[in-house]
């Protein structure tokens, strides 16, 4: 074996050479660059222990053999070293042992991180001593480890105040992302932020969705709690173009167009707008339609010809409710395996909701999947009068009985002809749970986003959208409530009495 070392350690030495030069030449062939170092590493170690008495030998008999071998020895130890710290800086293994998972990035960020075709540069504008410097370099970190197209700078703005010019920046904390001809900024160090930043900057193009108006809709203007602007910025921060439409000043839905809502419409849709959205979404366009109880938008006959009908009444649920709310505020917990629904772990709040009635018909030409289901303890109320003086009673005459679907999915049978792009439609009971008095609630972004992600085939954010750590609340049930009020009221200190007065009648007795 000894006759073998002295070309083990030439050739891990050779090896070592080259995997340095292959990486500063060609750093995307890491894993020609890991072989290397990897057999380097091995063959320098063979060599140091195989011949390590005889470099204890020599170094004992002259001075300047001890100081030739002693550099030898140090050049040895000091290349494995380089090699392990290479190796390790390049396949870092991290173990996030926090309770929330604080450090664990979330699946769409994976997805989106592995979808990068192409370099992002991510310039920081923050003080190195700054608790903003501190997130943003982790993150990042985080990022990189996933991507090799990741590719960060960071700028003291004091420091450097003219990088800081050139770039217009105005205040700290920022993170400019460039990207081709793309640019987007980023003021607050998040993974939800810097992910959306991501996926604006990767796209050339963006995906347009066009609100309809005219017939009383919540305005993706509106700053009030009953309008869209906040689902507006949270679309806009997924990367879309969010924009209005008034089908009545215009002859079709325009072809860009990658998405039409119909976001709780209160006054009638005319004749010719619902032949327009029928030709829009026959030609292969994408329909998301929120409609409430007391709507009279007037567009039964609009879905009836997709399978679908607008249930009467409004929806009450004695289980998956809101937690000492009102009856229809109902927290939605059972979905149906789909692409919109996958990976959900927050319930939905869909506040004042009306069900969906899908037709079961031989011949139907749309395949319709029940999205989300009340419980098995809900019911249409079809009394406006109880619900008004909140007196809620099942009759099985008048109401309908539960579980029943509040949102749905819908897509043709028939495969659409080679080049042509195949409908869908999206269609909830309910479309406060999108305003911005609900769409913070844990799960109702998610649901918005996943529907709009399924309806424009954008693959990668349909997940769950990334979530800042945050302070999570538990909010039971009514059954839960009783459980609590059982245990932690009754129970608990009925235990902690009894025990008490054994022990005093136990001491008592000594």
């Amino acid at each position: 074996m000894s006759r073998f070392t002295p070309a083990i350690g030439a050739l891990g030495a050779l090896l070592g050479v080259a995997g340095f030069i292959i990486y500063s030449l060609a750093p995307e062939h890491l894993w020609l660059v890991t072989l290397c170092e990897g057999i380097a590493l091995i063959g320098l170690i063979v060599f140091f222990v195989a011949h390590f008495e005889t470099f204890k030998a020599f170094s004992a008999r002259r001075s300047t053999r001890l100081g030739f071998h002693s550099v030898l020895m140090v050049l040895l130890l000091a290349g494995i070293l380089v090699i392990v710290n290479f190796l390790a800086a390049r396949h870092a293994k991290r173990w996030d042992l926090s309770e929330t998972q604080h450090f664990t990035l979330a699946p769409q960020t994976h997805r989106v991180l592995r979808s990068l075709n192409r370099e992002v540069k991510v310039t920081v504008f923050a003080q190195e001593r700054g608790q903003a410097f501190t997130t943003y370099r982790d993150l990042l970190d985080s990022y990189r480890q996933e991507s090799d197209k990741i590719k960060m700078e960071f700028v003291d703005p004091e420091r450097r105040p003219g990088v800081a010019r050139q770039y217009g920046i105005t205040r700290a904390d920022t993170a400019v992302f460039e990207s081709g001809t793309q640019s987007t900024r980023v003021t607050v160090p998040s993974e939800a932020e810097l992910t959306g930043a991501l996926i604006r900057i990767s796209k050339d193009t963006k995906k347009q969705v066009l609100f309809l108006e005219g017939h009383g809709e919540r305005s993706v203007a509106d700053q009030e709690k009953g309008g869209f602007s906040t689902a507006k910025e949270a679309l806009g921060k997924q990367g879309y173009e969010v924009d209005t439409l008034m089908l009545l000043k215009e002859q079709a839905v325009p072809e860009n167009t990658s998405v039409l809502v119909l976001g709780g419409p209160r006054r009638p849709v005319t004749r010719e707008e619902k032949d327009r959205i029928v030709r829009y979404v026959d030609g292969g366009g994408r329909l998301l339609v929120l409609l409430d109880p007391d709507s009279q938008a007037d567009i039964d006959d609009l879905l009836k010809q997709w399978g679908i009908e607008a249930g009467r009444g409004i929806l009450v649920d004695l289980q998956d409710r809101l937690a000492q709310g009102d009856l229809t505020a109902l927290m939605v917990r059972t979905f149906t395996e789909h692409e919109i629904t996958q990976d959900f772990t927050f319930a939905v709040l869909f506040p004042v909701s009306r069900h969906l009635a899908i037709r079961e018909d031989p011949g139907a030409k749309w395949d319709i999947v029940p999205l989300a289901r009340t419980s098995a303890r809900s019911w249409a109320e079809t009394n406006l009068t109880d619900l008004k003086a909140r007196v809620y009673s099942f009759s099985a005459t008048e109401d309908v009985q539960g579980p029943l679907p509040l949102a749905a999915a819908l897509t043709p049978k028939k495969a659409p002809e080679e080049g042509k792009r195949r409908p869908a439609i999206v269609v909830v009971g309910n479309s406060a749970f999108a305003s911005n008095a609900y769409i913070n609630f844990p799960g109702n972004t998610d649901f918005l986003l996943h529907a709009l992600g399924w309806l424009v085939e954008e693959r990668e954010l349909i997940s769950i959208t990334p979530k800042e750590p945050a302070f999570r609340p538990f909010i039971p049930n009514p059954a839960q409530e009783r459980i609590l009020l059982y245990v932690q009221v009754l129970l608990l200190p009925s235990v902690t009495f009894l025990y008490g007065m054994a022990m005093w009648r136990k001491r008592r007795r000594l």
